[in-house]
């Protein structure tokens, strides 16, 4: 098969002039540890020099994911940043299918696709149509926040062209967090910054305080620390020749989302936000409601097993009443019984351990003296949890006596909302242990209720970082799964970036 001739389209994808008609539908097999799933790729031609694709896996939930496509010599190129997935193929001279190889963390395995013949793709044309991806290129930059002179370090990834494009800023969630927000492999706000600098958008992230290249201590910054730096990010992405100042907003995680909205209600806002997992309640409430961090590895694996036996007993009594003459509905009637036993027993801990944080929490914030307060938040641990080595005791006292523990205490999102008035968009996950998506959801929409620009989304089975379900995703060649960005999350953000920043 020869070279074909390329062409450029105007946002950098190469489409052949006189190739192979790729356009229609492909379908076939996609070899998994343990059988295969069904996949297909819809590809439309919008323009002579121009194809769109979207990715199915139906089996997995996964439907019109936007891929691009490129072409390497006779080789086409499928990637999706949403799914992390690679499709290097070649058409077979007859046009008839597309043989090469799928690639994704830890799955690299053969494909073949066929071209469904009488299956246009009309849906894929008719319905909002996936956009073309761009290229772009990533920049390191230096940004300097005052009070303190305080540098941080971070990367700027800006589509390829002259501009100029909407950007938006990265916030991170509390805690100490590099630029990528990275958890393990998990490369939260690395893998956004792709998709949508792949889309148009200029993306900004930073490492926080005293993590990787930036100076200063995370634990000493307040809400008014982080609220100065996302403004000098701000206005350092405003002043950029190659940046729209009038289409720059700000996406926030976790705490980042309540700073980003309390950036909204100052003067200059920004464009627009987007909270993911932002916090409607105050800081007390929130810290009060999350996991239990205190609990040794070792209480955990003991309350754990007692609870398995318990349940074991339980099964075991199930089967003696089974085998004394007790019909199947006095035994089901016994099971249903201590299942209810087990979780209102469940629900006796949970609201004993949510009234021990809060008593905790709030001698923090009444006792000024650090030394006062650690000695006490020493003493109520180890009586809790007697197991537990001091270290761990103490080295939590100290993290809820800094600044920044004590100023969130005090923490009230409710404070600043009703000023926001720039467009908002609030995304919670169903399945977030640490910020309730309905609780914080019908807050944040009440202090909000003056903005007539607010729109608010529960996704289904997402957690506090946003990653795919795992029933969703494609397991390993070791049956583990990976975490994966949420594409429904992804696609929701880039769709609104878009709409607030089309230009009129």
């Amino acid at each position: 098969m020869g070279s074909w001739l390329l062409a450029v389209d105007a946002v950098g994808q190469t489409a052949p002039v006189n190739g192979p008609e790729l356009a229609g539908v492909w379908k076939g097999p996609l070899a998994i540890p343990g059988g295969s799933l069904p996949i297909q790729i819809t590809i439309i031609r919008p323009g002579a020099n121009k194809l769109l694709a979207t990715l199915d896996l139906s089996a997995k939930r996964l439907n019109r994911i936007p891929a691009s496509v490129t072409f390497r010599g006779d080789s086409v190129v499928f990637f999706s940043a949403a799914s992390d997935c690679r499709f290097v193929c070649l058409p077979t001279p007859d046009g008839q299918e597309l043989r090469g190889t799928w690639a994704q963390p830890g799955l690299r395995v053969p494909l073949r696709l066929s071209r469904v013949v009488g299956e246009a793709p009309a849906t894929f044309a008719a319905s909002k149509p996936a956009l073309a991806a761009t290229t772009y290129h990533t920049e390191q930059v230096k940004i300097t926040s005052q009070p303190g002179d305080v540098q941080l370090a971070g990367s700027l990834s800006i589509p390829d062209g002259v501009g100029p494009f909407p950007a938006v800023l990265l916030l991170s969630d509390m805690g100490r967090h590099d630029r990528d927000a990275r958890v393990g492999n998990y490369r939260f706000f690395g893998d956004m910054s792709q998709v949508l600098a792949r889309q148009g958008i200029a993306v900004l992230r930073l490492d926080d305080r005293g993590v990787g290249q930036s100076s200063g201590d995370a634990s000493l910054a307040t809400s008014a620390d982080l609220l100065r730096d996302a403004q000098a990010a701000l206005t350092f992405l405003r002043v950029r020749p190659n940046i729209d100042p009038a289409r720059t907003g700000l996406i926030g995680h976790g705490e980042g989302g309540n700073i980003a909205l309390l950036a909204a209600a100052r003067p200059v806002p920004p464009s627009y936000v987007i909270t993911l997992a932002a916090s409607g309640l105050p800081g007390m409430d929130l810290l009060a409601s999350q996991p239990e961090p205190e609990a040794s590895p070792a209480d955990t694996a003991r309350a754990g097993a007692a609870r398995r036996q318990a349940w074991a007993e339980v099964l075991d009594k199930a089967a003696k009443l089974r085998t004394s003459g007790s019909n199947a509905a006095q035994v089901e009637t016994y099971i249903t019984q201590q299942r209810l036993k087990f979780k209102n027993e469940e629900r006796k801990q949970q609201a004993a351990t949510l009234k021990f944080r809060r008593n905790m929490l709030e001698i923090v914030r009444q006792t000024a003296n650090n030394d006062q307060a650690q000695a006490i938040v020493v003493n109520m641990l180890r009586q809790r949890y007697p197991n537990q080595d001091p270290a761990i005791a103490r080295t939590r006292a100290t993290e809820l006596t800094t600044p920044w523990s004590r100023d969130y205490l005090r923490f009230d999102p409710q404070a600043a909302l009703a000023e926001v008035q720039c467009p908002v968009l609030l995304l919670n996950g169903t399945d977030d242990p640490e910020v309730n998506a309905v609780a914080n959801l019908s807050a944040l929409e009440k202090g909000l209720k003056t903005n007539k620009q607010v729109v608010a989304r529960r996704l289904s089975s997402v957690n506090h970082w946003f990653q795919k379900p795992a029933a969703e995703m494609l397991p390993n060649a070791n049956a583990n799964v990976d975490p994966v960005i949420s594409g429904v999350m992804l696609e929701a953000v880039r769709d609104w970036v878009l709409q607030q920043t089309e230009v009129q």
